[in-house]
């Protein structure tokens, strides 16, 4: 990170030109949004992430979701003990790998995923950008994401 020069003149202060403060802010309008959808659900928002990756594939680690979302195992227990107490999922150790804690769904929290169905194209509508514009705005900041974690890794 320190290998980064930017000549001072081309340097600007003016927080319109953060590409961060419009991620930022960005997603603190997501959330603005998501609340009242994911209350509907009785879940937060890191909740619903967990429920999300464990609808695209079931029965995975706690390492596998952490490293999908991005989250320390810190982070992911106490989400994961709080869905495991409103009944969506199971938390078990894996008998091939004791050090392994596998999560799966429930019949709860499967039969979840058909209320969360209308939340993707409520998020949709409310950006209203094309189907198009948001696959590759998606595509775009995975792409910024991990150029970012590429040159933060040490």
């Amino acid at each position: 990170m320190s290998d980064i020069k930017v000549p001072a003149e081309t340097a600007s202060l003016d927080l319109d030109t953060f590409l961060c403060f419009a991620v930022y802010s960005a997603g603190h309008a997501f959330n603005q949004l998501y609340r009242p959808l994911l209350d509907a659900l009785g879940l937060t928002y890191p909740q619903y992430l967990v429920m999300v990756t464990l609808w695209q594939h079931d029965d995975v680690t706690v390492k596998e979701i952490g490293q999908r979302l991005f989250l320390e195992s810190s982070t992911l227990t106490p989400l994961l003990k709080r869905l495991e107490t409103l009944g969506y999922i199971s938390r078990n150790r894996d008998p091939e790998d004791e050090r392994q804690v596998r999560v799966r769904l429930t019949s709860a929290g499967a039969d979840l995923r058909e209320k969360a169905r209308t939340i993707p194209p409520c998020i949709g509508a409310a950006t209203g950008l094309s189907s198009e514009t948001l696959k590759r705005l998606v595509a775009e900041l995975g792409a910024t994401r991990d150029s970012i974690l590429t040159s933060t890794a040490g």
